[in-house]
């Protein structure tokens, strides 16, 4: 069997500046040996471990979809020592990858269902590999509308801005893109994503609720999901932020009898209803 604790080598193609402080960048990054890459199936919503050599490792969702060949996208805000250390790396360059880890967003129950995406800041990242995902040729017709909400802070703070405007022109998907103050060439929504979600107000019948984003965000996000109609079974969040080992044994990510890591990250409402208030 694999050995879960090693990683794999990666290297860096290509490196984005996603926003204007530049403390979030996406890195492209492809498997140094192919074998490595064909062993390497996920879907969206999971995530996987990055390590620089020497220094350490961070989890790490994985922001590509299956549907993009060749390379995998990780979008990395600098935070902390790995992720400073990632920020200074330069194309070309090897680290180290353990993964896929987790589960997926559920597609299963997703299919034949209208689809609504809620997202806020650098969270936004196995959000737009589900987006990616429904939108490919081969997927598209397995799901019903698609509605999709994301906003930051400010204009410099969103990320993925070519493929948000794209969206935007794309008839096959309903994009609201809003920042709680815009500048004064901004020209979309100015507000918070909760009020966003309740003024476009999207149906809840036979739909999906992804949510993924600042706690704050979510917090207030619920209530108006629960107003519009949607229930428990139908909300699911993404416990990323809690990740540690990614693989159940170091025991920091669990929430009650929970492992993030294993069970999650991505988890219904109903079930964390029935944990402790710990996320």
């Amino acid at each position: 069997m694999k050995n879960p604790y090693k990683p794999m080598s990666v290297r860096i193609q290509d490196i984005i500046v996603e926003n204007e402080t530049r403390d979030i960048k996406t890195f492209k990054i492809s498997f140094v040996d192919e074998n490595d890459e064909k062993g390497f199936s996920f879907l969206p919503g999971q995530f996987a471990e990055l390590s620089i050599f020497g220094i350490g490792e961070c989890p790490i969702g994985i922001a590509s979809s299956p549907t993009e060949n060749g390379y995998l996208l990780f979008t990395v805000k600098r935070a902390g020592v790995v992720t400073t250390k990632l920020h200074q790396a330069e194309i070309g360059e090897n680290i180290g990858l353990r993964g896929p880890l987790g589960n997926t967003y559920p597609f299963d129950i997703m299919e034949g269902k209208n689809i609504l995406i809620v997202g806020g800041g650098f969270a936004f990242t196995t959000l737009r590999s589900t987006i990616k995902y429904i939108l490919d040729s081969n997927n598209r017709k397995r799901f019903k509308d698609l509605t999709v909400i994301y906003g930051a802070r400010n204009p410099g703070e969103l990320i993925y801005k070519s493929e948000l405007w794209l969206w935007e022109k794309d008839g096959s998907i309903d994009v609201h893109i809003t920042v709680d103050k815009g500048d004064k060439e901004w020209k979309r929504l100015e507000g918070y994503v909760p009020n966003v979600l309740k003024d476009v107000a999207p149906n809840s019948k036979d739909t999906i609720a992804l949510v993924c984003g600042p706690p704050i965000m979510i917090k207030f996000t619920l209530p108006v999901l629960k107003d519009l109609g949607f229930n428990t079974a139908s909300i699911f969040l993404s416990l990323e932020m809690r990740m540690k080992c990614g693989i159940g044994k170091c025991g920091r990510c669990n929430i009650g009898h929970k492992y993030v890591c294993k069970d999650g990250p991505v988890f219904s409402f109903a079930e964390l209803q029935g944990l402790p208030n710990e996320y």
